[in-house]
């Protein structure tokens, strides 16, 4: 669960950057398929912070 949290974490920092119009035609493209991710990453970094706290939550022994 960890590796998915820094994955979203990842993505949440290209969505971020995609939608600050720093990442060229790659960004335009993932602007266009992901629109509201490239308005709002807070929606993706939430869900890492849910995703680590799940790992963390169901590593507990």
């Amino acid at each position: 669960m960890f590796f998915v949290a820094g994955i979203l974490v990842v993505l949440s920092g290209l969505f971020y950057a995609a939608g600050h119009h720093e990442l060229g035609s790659m960004g335009v493209e993932m602007c266009r398929y992901g629109g509201t991710f490239c308005d709002n990453p807070l929606y993706v970094l939430v869900g890492a912070d849910l995703a680590a706290a799940w790992g963390a939550f169901v590593s507990i022994r």
